[in-house]
């Protein structure tokens, strides 16, 4: 079907007010609002909609509170979406799903090239301080799931790709063969309860990951864990607590697969969720890791 990636995230929220502010703290810009609703979108136009939970055009919650109702998944220019047949307007594990040809638009926006040993890319050339974070994309979604094989199934049907798992617990999946490590998580844990964990926005580099972070926390915005390194997909990561449901990441550097990777199996631990990560955070102002 050659799905590109997501077009376009929608929460169903009980406090638009603090969903203005967050996102806005965020980095995304607001391009439309009312009193029931917010449309953001990020630097390539990928969407971010808020809508007040009883919206009546809003699909079912999978659960109790703020959470994402729909992910829109974006397809190539050209492609003919009705050769697929009819799309079931919820997925297995009860999320809100569809299916468009992408809105989103190309950006010149560049990271900070790396030196590494042997290899200097950036010459003449200091890395960056930003203030503040503003996101390319919306790279991936993680949802915790009561149908893991089934949803895997409905995912893998749409042309999804299995990059790395925990057998029996937990599915990253990628839209199309070559491409970032997963546009898609799912983890099945043991209460096996349906649920938002999080949505992750793409920056340009660890220096925006750590800019942006410092300047939500300069907002008074709650860090959940970060920064930090996932060892599965290599991301650099900033975790915060959100308004609209669950959480929100800043990641960048992640894995870039093709046709010939191959999918490992991974037990779940704590090391292998971050291989280290900043507990609590870092104070925006002292620049110096948060103390309880």
């Amino acid at each position: 079907m050659n799905i590109e990636g997501i077009d376009r995230v929608t929460y169903g929220v009980d406090d638009v007010a603090a969903c203005k502010r967050f996102f806005v703290d965020w980095g995304l810009k607001l391009v439309g609002e009312g009193s029931d609703h917010l449309d953001f979108e990020t630097l390539n136009g990928g969407e971010l909609w808020i809508r007040k939970s009883d919206d009546p055009s809003l699909p079912p919650a999978m659960e109790a509170g703020p959470t994402v109702r729909e992910v829109i998944w974006g397809v190539r220019p050209g492609s003919d979406i009705a050769a697929m047949g009819p799309l079931p307007k919820l997925d297995p594990n009860g999320v809100g799903i569809g299916l468009r040809v992408t809105r989103k638009r190309p950006v010149d926006v560049v990271g900070t090239p790396a030196n590494v040993w042997g290899q200097a890319a950036r010459i003449d050339q200091p890395s960056p301080v930003y203030e503040r974070a503003t996101p390319v994309e919306i790279g991936h979604v993680v949802f915790f799931t009561d149908k893991l094989e089934e949803t895997t199934r409905f995912y893998g049907a749409l042309g999804f790709h299995l990059s790395d798992r925990y057998p029996g617990r937990g599915h990253f999946l990628r839209c199309s063969a070559r491409g970032g490590h997963h546009d898609l998580f799912l983890l099945q844990t043991p209460d096996a309860k349906r649920g938002l964990n999080h949505v992750a926005f793409t920056v340009r580099d660890l220096h925006e990951v750590v800019g942006g972070g410092l300047h939500m926390s300069r907002c008074g915005w709650e860090t959940q864990i970060g920064p930090g390194r996932h060892p599965i997909s290599s991301a650099l990561f900033w975790y915060f607590k959100s308004p609209a449901g669950a959480l929100v990441e800043y990641y960048a550097d992640e894995d870039v697969l093709t046709e010939s990777w191959k999918p490992r199996d991974f037990q779940p631990s704590p090391a292998m969720f971050a291989e280290w990560a900043v507990e609590g955070g870092i104070d925006g102002n002292t620049r110096r890791q948060k103390r309880g």
